[in-house]
């Protein structure tokens, strides 16, 4: 249901998600942690009580004869916006009602010690709050405005960081790269190396891969980054010493809506050839089969290695810069003040960092919504681990832009 392209759920002073880019320094982050305790706020429940009363009277008034056809195309829009919102709030609010009645059985029953239907209307309570957990999350799904590229394929680039780490970068790099091969791969996506440049010591410089799929940029949105690891080198003197390194690398995600009509001049273009190198350095081929190509005008470079012939990488290598160039436009929508490249890439310095893997405590830490995570070897695996860490990562966002709307319809209802 998007809400938002019919004009209901969209007035000027609703915050646009893009702008939400991973601030995340609002009000919500310091009173509601999840979906459930946003459902108990007091403005949330008044505009929820409103969107049902709507939908009632339009249910209504599609019933009655007086309406022309133009006001019954419009009733029947609206209506169809509104009655997910209306199920999915009075499912709530009956499933409220049966927590409230369980809860006052487990009262009573504990109060007569019968402990074994006691332990039975708690397990029953226990399913009833998760029920009620994903009902809040589903309900705050439809209210939230969808993005224009959620649905689209990614480019993916990692590149090692160059200021601090050097060795441990380029190895974290490897395992970052791996890691979001993995995820593909456990999302049933599709994972094309676009570019693979090694580091002699078996680490990785840089590499892009391009990602399709169901969702693939809604899910992959927030980890552009830098991303920051702590831990002892396996080798070397910092081994012996047990001397912890701090290295950093970055990630971008480009959007890349299926179809990118960006045209290209050729003039414009500055193309060429290499050797390709393989893992460790070695040659893939012996001839110049890699492709390098410079937009002049924009100083936008792309390369390809990962095809045996040049025409393939040159071809990929275009279809690459294209989605680069379109990012630009894309970018110009997405943000006023600062491009999503820009926030996304920073200067790869540690302060700018957005999660931290410490390896030494076996803890990745998520600096932006002060998350938490276990076992560093499960989220690396791209697995279980990495979707909830990234689940976790898009409630915040859906709270968050519920939160600033709510707190924008109450500052225009105030006069503010």
């Amino acid at each position: 249901v998007r809400l938002h392209n019919c004009g209901f759920w969209r007035p000027k002073c609703l915050l646009d998600m893009a702008r939400f880019t991973l601030s995340f320094n609002s009000w919500h982050r310091k009173n509601h942690q999840d979906s459930r305790a946003l459902w108990k706020h007091e403005a949330v429940q008044k505009y929820l009580e409103t969107l049902s009363k709507e939908y009632q009277q339009i249910s209504h008034q599609l019933n009655a004869d007086s309406i022309n056809d133009f006001e019954q195309r419009t009733l029947k829009r609206r209506c169809a916006d509104l009655s997910p919102i209306a199920a999915a709030f009075q499912e709530i609010k009956e499933a409220e009602r049966e927590g409230q009645e369980l809860e006052a059985m487990c009262r009573e029953l504990d109060s007569r010690d019968e402990k074994q239907l006691l332990e039975l209307a708690l397990e029953e309570k226990e399913t009833l709050d998760k029920k009620m957990n994903m009902l809040c999350r589903e309900l705050f799904q439809l209210l939230v405005p969808k993005e224009k590229y959620d649905r689209s394929h990614v480019i993916l680039e990692v590149t090692a960081g160059r200021t601090t780490g050097g060795d441990i970068c380029q190895q974290f790099t490897k395992e970052m790269f791996e890691m979001y091969q993995n995820y593909a791969d456990y999302k049933h996506w599709t994972f094309d190396v676009v570019n693979y440049t090694p580091a002699e010591i078996g680490g990785l410089h840089h590499a892009a891969a391009h990602i399709s799929g169901d969702d693939v940029y809604r899910h992959l949105k927030y980890e552009g980054g830098t991303h920051r690891v702590q831990r002892i080198p396996e080798t070397g003197l910092s081994s012996r010493m047990q001397r912890i390194h701090t290295g950093t690398m970055s990630v971008i995600v480009l959007p890349q809506p299926e179809e990118v009509d960006v045209k290209v001049d050729p003039k414009d273009l500055r193309i060429d050839t290499f050797r390709a190198k393989g893992a460790g350095g070695q040659h893939v081929n012996k001839t110049d089969s890699a492709v390098r190509i410079v937009h002049i005008p924009t100083g936008l470079a792309v390369e390809c290695q990962q095809e045996r012939s040049q025409q393939l990488n040159k071809e990929i290598a275009l279809r690459t810069l294209r989605a680069k160039l379109y990012q630009q436009i894309i970018e110009k929508q997405l943000s006023q003040e600062q491009s999503a490249r820009r926030l996304q890439l920073g200067t790869r310095a540690q302060s700018e960092r957005i999660r931290t893997y410490n390896f030494t405590q076996d803890r990745v830490t998520d600096h932006r919504i002060s998350y938490d995570a276990r076992n560093i070897k499960e989220i690396l695996s791209g697995k279980e681990a990495l979707d909830m860490l990234i689940n976790r990562l898009l409630e915040f966002a859906e709270i968050e832009a519920v939160t600033e709307y709510l707190e924008n319809l109450q500052t225009l209802e105030g006069g503010g």
